[in-house]
């Protein structure tokens, strides 16, 4: 194995560094985050940084980079207080991350990349029409984390939306039925295959040693 300590990651080539400390925490999910302003103006942009923060109440967060740059997302969630997360199925993975370029402000990602927005159930932000797995979330609350000024934002589950085939009797969403993808680093795109569920785990009983 490779050793590398502190000094080694600060001498990092910038982009080595972003590529480097991207994939070390292992694979990511890969989302569409869809939004509009309070113009009707649409937004969707993937994310990597979604996760699961409680089942009850059930909440959903996810990681906003330094607003030093125009935050279309963010401005919206803020503007309207909903926002939807829409999973990212390999067929559509190119038009996914194109959503990551940098457009200006009232331009539609949805528009430029082909997906199409849909709204359901008087939900305000649309929802990727593409997607096997759409949730709409109303923002909750956020917070500043100061190591790096970046922002974790907190959404409560409000209504979703997922393909029957995937849900088990059990609850069990299997991702794997609709090629759900998983993002690697900041551009690697991966579809991992179920592999083994197991039953809930309970300590075992250790036998007296003599």
């Amino acid at each position: 194995m490779i050793f590398f300590n502190t000094e080694d990651i600060h001498g990092f080539d910038k982009i080595y560094r972003i590529n480097l400390m991207n994939s070390l925490s292992g694979y990511k999910s890969a989302n569409l985050i869809g939004s509009v302003s309070n113009n009707a103006e649409e937004n969707v942009a993937v994310f990597s940084s979604v996760i699961h923060l409680g089942s009850n109440p059930p909440l959903l967060g996810f990681i906003l980079r330094p607003n030093t740059v125009p935050r279309n997302t963010y401005e919206n969630i803020k503007d309207t207080g909903f926002y939807t997360i829409n999973h990212i199925n390999e067929a559509f993975i190119e038009r996914a991350h194109h959503t990551s370029a940098k457009y200006p402000k009232g331009v539609s990602e949805f528009e430029v990349t082909g997906l199409t927005p849909v709204y359901k159930n008087s939900f305000k932000a649309p929802f990727v029409k593409e997607s096997s797995v759409q949730i709409g979330l109303k923002y909750v609350e956020e917070y500043h984390i100061k190591a790096n000024n970046t922002i974790l934002v907190v959404g409560e589950i409000q209504q979703f939306y997922v393909d029957t085939a995937m849900l088990e009797t059990d609850g069990f969403l299997n991702l794997s039925k609709a090629k759900t993808a998983t993002i690697n680093g900041l551009d690697g795109y991966a579809i991992p295959k179920l592999n083994t569920r197991f039953e809930y785990q309970r300590p075992k009983t250790l036998e007296k040693k003599l």
